[in-house]
């Protein structure tokens, strides 16, 4: 196994679990927030999404699909405490354009020269391009602990 295919399997392993998560809710269900001051699953999920794109851009320029406009201004911290979904987008479109970065993201490493991956990123989280890489399973899952909570006070039996 290569660094790229281990990065791969982390990648994939996070979007396994996050989208596992996500599959059933509903759009309503996606505005639960777990305790007041909490982010709900939509926010994050496009914080998520907006992540991924400029961690897949700062590892590759030019790599990233753009996002769709105004999308970055529907996911900024002051937005996250809005509870209209009107805001935001549905579901529909946040999983579509989830794709859509992660599919920039695996062409993304597929595309980079290995020796790549060790360059400094300036980034005290992910101080190398190679971890930029592996943050973008990390992060998805990292959150995904919070839906299983979220998941629980709804009602729903545990996945994993």
């Amino acid at each position: 196994m290569t660094v790229k295919d281990a990065l791969k399997l982390a990648i994939d392993s996070g979007n396994m679990v996050a989208m596992g998560y996500l599959g059933d809710l509903t759009d309503a269900e996606l505005f639960h927030r777990p305790f007041p001051g909490c982010n709900h699953i939509n926010w994050q999920v496009g914080h998520l999404i907006q992540s991924e794109h400029d961690l897949t851009e700062k590892a590759s320029p030019g790599s990233a699909k753009p996002l769709p406009a105004g999308f970055a201004e529907k996911y900024t911290p002051e937005t996250s405490r809005s509870n209209d979904p009107r805001d935001f987008c549905s579901k529909e479109e946040l999983l579509r354009v989830a794709a859509e970065q992660r599919a920039s993201t695996l062409a993304a490493l597929a595309n980079i020269d290995e020796a790549r991956l060790d360059l400094s990123t300036g980034i005290e989280y992910a101080p190398t391009i190679g971890a930029l890489f592996s943050l973008q399973g990390s992060h998805w899952l990292m959150h995904a602990g919070q839906w299983a909570v979220i998941r629980r006070q709804l009602g729903r039996s545990p996945l994993f």
